[in-house]
């Protein structure tokens, strides 16, 4: 079996999906999968940028680091190199389908349809929140990283 490689995908890379990259290569890491693991934007405009000080300042208070992470926009290449791409929203969804070309290859879905009780909810967008808003998408983010991790494990990922 091929080695599984995810990647999570919200509109800028600096909230939502890289705190969901962080929870899942925590969970990866304690569960020792070898999975390939990155996140990326359906918009560009903050390519190159660490993530927003509020989503490190979040996720250190987790436990995890994420402040070397550097945002950057969904690629062509994202379809087939990755074996799993999970949109934060409804709309990052549609943005990647519209994106996906013909040979792709990876599945697609939405990242809290992995939670029992979640399916079809967007993880909670805190970029114009405060802290507070940071700590739901973590615990957002962190429940989905669990599911996809044991979901992974049992397909034989290890």
């Amino acid at each position: 079996m091929a080695k599984a490689s995810v990647l999570f995908v919200c509109l800028g890379n600096i909230c939502r999906s890289p705190l969901a990259e962080g929870a899942f290569r925590a969970e990866a890491q304690r569960m020792q999968l070898d999975v390939l693991i990155d996140s990326a934007g359906t918009g560009g405009w903050h390519a190159g940028e660490p993530p927003d000080p509020r989503a490190i300042a979040a996720a250190r208070r987790n436990g995890v680091d994420i402040a070397r992470q550097r945002a950057r926009k969904v690629t062509k290449d994202d379809f087939r190199v990755f074996t799993h791409i999970y949109a934060l929203d409804e709309a990052n969804l549609n943005g990647l389908r519209a994106l996906a070309p013909q040979n792709a290859t990876a599945e697609l879905g939405l990242l809290l349809d992995l939670v029992p009780g979640y399916e079809g909810k967007a993880v909670a967008d805190p970029y114009y929140g405060d802290a507070s808003d940071f700590d739901v998408t973590w615990r957002d983010v962190e429940m989905a990283a669990r599911a996809l991790a044991q979901r992974l494990a049992h397909q034989g990922y290890r």
